[in-house]
């Protein structure tokens, strides 16, 4: 398990690759073995294990939605999890919206090897997905 000091260093990093739209540095910070755990009723919805199916799926979020970060409200670590608090806004046929997204983090060998997505308004994230 990575001590405190550890998560909040690899979760800023992640941060900062985030806000500088810095896809490499994005994506090196995901480790091999990666597990993402989407909510909501849409059919991105469930856990998708692994580096390339996560990356596939982030595509998809994209193409779906036009995903863009708006800001990193703040970055938090504990004894077991990093918790990135960010708005995004999504836009689908022209409807465009923002919303406050909680994406809680397990880290493992410096990487991020767990990531749970919890969005603001889930029926309406679950709308854009579909």
């Amino acid at each position: 398990m990575a001590a405190q000091g550890e998560i909040h260093a690899v979760v800023r990093r992640y941060a900062d690759a985030w806000v500088a739209n810095d896809l490499k540095a994005i994506f090196d910070c995901y480790h091999d073995e990666v597990v993402f755990h989407y909510f909501g009723r849409s059919p991105l919805a469930g856990t998708h294990r692994g580096k390339p199916a996560c990356l596939a799926l982030l595509k998809q979020v994209r193409e779906r939605t036009q995903r863009q970060l708006i800001e990193i409200k703040d970055v938090l670590a504990g004894e077991q999890f990093g918790l990135i608090v960010a708005v995004e806004r999504f836009e689908r046929d022209g409807q465009a919206t923002q919303l406050e997204r909680l994406l809680r983090y397990r880290v493992r060998d410096g990487k991020l090897s767990e990531c749970w997505i919890y969005d603001e308004d889930q029926r309406l994230v679950d709308e854009y997905w579909a």
